[in-house]
């Protein structure tokens, strides 16, 4: 098996052309003709994530977070993107990108983090850019549920400009980072919690001011919720190839 065979396969259901234009998903490094030897499932491409690559034996790294972003004018290793580069490329490890086309395949993406913090059903929010939004069955406020939220995606805390006994019922999730484009969306459908991975302090005082409460997460808490599910994908349809998933915050768990 090439590595393009699982590389065609994630642009088959993540397609590219879906991804949003500031975006460059794809493959960043390597050669998609090599012969597959097994596969590190990680949210960003970091020294750790190779290191368990190598270890493994492993030369493909699927990575959500592109290591080639924006643009760059140099792969000189005295910059971390270069130095990154340069031990793919010495390594003979691939790495491909599956970012905001990602994002935007919903069971995938956001609902992902939906149902690890409990709801049971979740939809994507019309006309918002990137979210999805569930109801709780009982109204709830900002304390309790801000700790079922940070115990569904396992992370340290919880950042709030809320008063605890904000009530919390109609929530609207997108993970990683909050798109401001989304605001009319989600104040047009009665959301009162907004929960991401980051938002700017001057979007949630915003918000606030119109009756929404905001959890800020953790950008790799509410997107590394995404690995299993990509995990199980892959391995359905690829059952003779060794997963492995390189978390950002502990080490790297043979599947």
């Amino acid at each position: 098996m090439q590595i393009k065979d699982v590389t065609d396969y994630l642009d088959e259901v993540f397609p590219r052309q879906n991804a949003l234009d500031y975006d460059n998903p794809g493959l960043m490094a390597g050669d998609s003709s090599a012969y597959l030897s097994g596969i590190v499932l990680s949210l960003d491409c970091t020294n750790k994530a190779i290191d368990t690559a190598v270890k493994n034996g492993c030369n493909l790294l699927i990575t959500h977070h592109p290591i080639i972003f924006g643009g760059i004018d140099t792969v000189c290793v005295d910059t971390v993107t270069g130095k990154l580069l340069s031990r793919l490329i010495k390594t003979d490890i691939a790495c491909f990108a599956c970012h905001t086309n990602l994002d935007l395949t919903d069971e995938f993406g956001n609902q992902a983090i939906c149902e690890a913090i409990g709801a049971p059903v979740s939809d994507r929010l019309e006309g918002a850019v990137c979210g999805s939004v569930f109801e709780l069955e009982e109204e709830s406020n900002i304390l309790s549920f801000r700790q079922k939220v940070s115990e569904g995606l396992k992370t340290s805390g919880i950042i709030t400009i809320n008063p605890m006994d904000s009530k919390v019922k109609k929530v609207f999730v997108q993970g990683g980072a909050f798109d401001e484009d989304s605001i009319d969306a989600i104040v047009k459908a009665g959301i009162d919690t907004v929960i991401s991975g980051e938002i700017k302090h001057h979007i949630t005082v915003m918000l606030a001011e119109l009756g929404i409460n905001t959890l800020i997460a953790g950008h790799s808490a509410t997107e590394q919720i995404y690995l299993p599910k990509l995990e199980k994908l892959l391995q359905l349809k690829f059952p003779q190839i060794k997963f492995i998933v390189n978390y950002n915050d502990e080490g790297a768990s043979v599947l």
